[in-house]
């Protein structure tokens, strides 16, 4: 689960929402009970169905934004609304643009027992809150990338889904 935690904020910063390259420019006028972003760093979409087994309610990265060469710590909130068996896993694509970064397979299971994570394989159902830290290779490019995260049960049947984004790049300092 530790890479798979690097793939959300890396990918989510690299755990950054994928949506269209207009959503990097938007900036929230008002808030609706959470924090207003003056620059969008990262961002993350649930592109699963209300039926899927896991429900991501949030996906919150500190710092924000993530830098690279730091520790970054990711806390995902979600809910199963089955036994998630252990077999689970989640293929990942990471994108620059349209170029096909990394087109990876992870076993969640395998690896939340490696990172020893507190939730583990066979999860029941019930709510979670899973926190990850994770540092962040010093050699990230600054640029812009999606991460593309599908969670899969041990049949193969739909588990989740999440978009992510994450800018790298330099912003200017506005000199005031």
């Amino acid at each position: 689960m530790a890479r798979f935690a690097f793939a959300l904020p890396l990918l989510a910063v690299t755990l950054a929402g994928a949506a269209p390259n207009a959503l990097w420019n938007q900036v929230a006028i008002l808030s609706q009970g959470g924090p207003v972003r003056t620059t969008e760093s990262w961002d993350w979409s649930d592109c699963g169905l209300t039926s899927d087994p896991i429900q991501i309610e949030s996906i919150v990265v500190t710092p924000d934004p993530p830098k690279p060469g730091q520790e970054m710590t990711v806390t995902v909130k979600a809910s199963a609304q089955e036994v998630v068996e252990d077999g689970a896993y989640a293929d990942v694509t990471v994108k620059l643009g349209v170029v096909k970064l990394l087109h990876r397979e992870f076993d969640l299971c395998e690896e939340a027992r490696n990172a020893n994570m507190s939730v583990t394989c066979p999860v029941d159902k019930g709510d979670y809150t899973v926190v990850q830290s994770v540092t962040l290779p010093k050699e990230i490019p600054q640029a812009r990338f999606t991460v593309d995260v599908q969670g899969y049960t041990v049949d193969d049947d739909d588990l989740f889904c999440v978009n992510l984004k994450v800018n790298f790049m330099k912003f200017p300092r506005l000199g005031w």
